[in-house]
């Protein structure tokens, strides 16, 4: 008997196909779903995944914009309280003394006043005149007068350093450490447009230095007869350098006999070369531009030990006068109080007047 074939029939193989089909479309339907499902779980967790950055970063920037919001909040209130905090002047030594209570005919805004005729020395108004004061820039003209007097050359270029910069109230000046200008202009800017730096520049090379030419103020001061002045620097910013109304009405008087203090100071406007630029500078009285005045010699200056001063030599009605204010209230005041005794001067015909103002200093 033949043994048993274990090849496939033609039946069985047929049988088998049919299986395999069958076992493959149900692999089929069971597949897509599951990889639909998963696809759609991918598509899930990546979207939650960018989400959660950006809930995190806006919760780690919400606490921060609202910490910011206060602080800024805070700065504000502090800019405001400091814009808004009064910045109170510091008093003048005349105010400190009680000078400003002092009453006078014409109301002036000044504390000390002296108003007297140049050539008779008749006193046509006076105000605290002999009290002693920081005088600030009115210094320059005397820094003028002993430059005059020792006859140095105009032309001689003189170089601004560092030891012309002002340590004593910290004031700017266009004059850069470096610039290069000759005595004569210096003198004209520091007679002008009250230039600190200029100012001081003359006394540094003052033929026996700085401490010299202090020596050489105050010495010259004594042969004027101004025993209640007295100088520590050339430029005014030192609260030290002191005299009285009647003090520099002597002063102006000197001042006003020498022909270049009388024109650099009287000047309105100066173009100056300093280097490769030029620079345009000013007076400091707006008066000398007036039609109203006929002003011979002048020079204004503010510290505020000092106030606002002023002094001038003008003529009114035909007479020379020489006007002192010192301690004023105010910049623009000072020029006020210069026009009320112009127009009393001119109304009142003091040459004829029977007696003065009131004498307030006695």
């Amino acid at each position: 008997m033949a043994p048993e074939s274990t090849a496939l029939t033609t039946p069985n193989r047929l049988f088998l196909r049919r299986l395999l089909t069958q076992c493959l479309a149900l692999c089929v339907l069971v597949a897509v779903p599951l990889a639909s499902h998963a696809n759609d779980k991918e598509v899930a967790r990546k979207a939650n995944s960018n989400k959660k950055p950006a809930a995190q970063q806006t919760a780690n920037n919400k606490p921060k914009t609202t910490a910011a919001k206060p602080a800024a909040k805070q700065t504000d209130k502090v800019r405001k309280v400091a814009k808004n905090k009064p910045t109170e002047p510091r008093a003048s030594f005349g105010r400190v003394a009680g000078l400003h209570q002092s009453s006078d005919a014409l109301d002036l805004r000044s504390s000390v006043a002296l108003v007297i005729d140049q050539d008779t020395h008749e006193v046509l108004l006076r105000k605290n005149d002999h009290a002693v004061l920081p005088i600030a820039s009115l210094t320059k003209l005397m820094t003028g007068l002993v430059i005059s007097d020792a006859n140095l050359s105009p032309h001689e270029m003189i170089t601004i350093t560092q030891e012309d910069v002002d340590t004593e109230k910290g004031s700017t000046s266009r004059l850069a450490v470096g610039s290069v200008l000759s005595r004569g202009d210096l003198l004209h800017l520091a007679l002008m447009s009250s230039e600190n730096r200029a100012a001081h520049a003359l006394g540094r090379t003052y033929p026996s230095g700085l401490s010299g030419f202090v020596k050489a103020m105050n010495d010259r001061a004594q042969t004027l007869g101004m025993g209640s002045t007295h100088f520590v620097e050339p430029t005014g910013l030192s609260s030290k350098n002191q005299s009285s109304a009647s003090d520099l009405a002597v002063l102006v008087g000197a001042a006003y006999n020498v022909p270049v203090l009388r024109e650099f100071s009287t000047s309105p406007g100066r173009e100056v070369a300093v280097g490769r630029r030029t620079l345009q500078y000013n007076t400091t009285n707006r008066l000398v531009k007036s039609p109203n005045w006929d002003i011979g010699l002048q020079k204004t200056g503010y510290i505020s030990e000092a106030g606002q001063c002023l002094v001038m030599q003008t003529k009114v009605s035909g007479r020379k006068l020489i006007m002192v204010f010192l301690d004023s209230a105010g910049k623009l005041s000072r020029i006020a109080d210069a026009e009320r005794v112009r127009r009393w001067v001119e109304t009142n015909n003091p040459r004829s007047a029977a007696a003065p103002a009131a004498n307030i200093a006695g």
